[in-house]
């Protein structure tokens, strides 16, 4: 029997391109500590991402908040001074009412060109504050919307439509806030 010489442990009888067993788990430790540090920048920036996402959306958490906070005190503002100006526009009126109450010997002429001033005054102020009258004209057709019957009479207009008005109505900002009292034509 012939003997094989036998082989020193650093010396490798492995083709020159196979690598050992150590060369091998070292090269996985390096892949894996590579892997590892990359998955650990990847970590750091999700996270500082996070942080950023997580600031902006406190800010605009507290800016809605803000916000919401300075519409409801504007809203309890309108509400406590919305009336305002309309206040305003009547103060000449209740002027004119205290000095015609003033005058002790006034004419009867007199009194009624300080009531019909008056209520001119009266009346610019509603319109300045968008309160205008509804007072339909005779044969106007009736308008449920803005216009209530108090009685149906028999008339020469055509049915349904306004013969007289009893007591004007009056709309705010296109809204009715008293119908106009009217009589209407009955059907023929």
């Amino acid at each position: 029997m012939s003997e094989t010489p036998s082989q020193h442990p650093s010396q490798s009888t492995a083709a020159p391109g196979d690598a050992r067993p150590e060369e091998i788990e070292a090269a996985m430790h390096a892949h894996a500590a590579d892997a590892l540090a990359q998955a650990q920048g990847e970590l750091a920036a999700l996270q500082a991402k996070s942080a950023e996402l997580a600031d902006q959306y406190l800010r605009a958490k507290a800016d809605a908040e803000n916000a919401r906070r300075r519409a409801e005190e504007e809203i309890a503002k309108a509400r406590k001074f919305g009336i305002e100006g309309f206040a305003e526009h009547l103060l000449p009126v209740a002027d004119s009412l205290e000095a015609s109450l003033g005058v002790k010997e006034a004419t009867p002429q007199q009194m009624r060109e300080g009531a019909e001033a008056t209520l001119r005054q009266l009346q610019s102020a509603l319109e300045r504050n968008k309160v205008l009258a509804i007072n339909p004209e005779g044969g106007a057709k009736f308008d449920p919307n803005q216009h209530q019957a108090i009685s149906v009479v028999p008339s020469d207009h055509d049915a349904n439509t306004v013969v007289s008005v009893l007591q004007k109505g009056y709309l705010i900002a296109d809204r009715v806030l008293r119908p106009a009292l009217v009589t209407v034509s009955a059907p023929k």
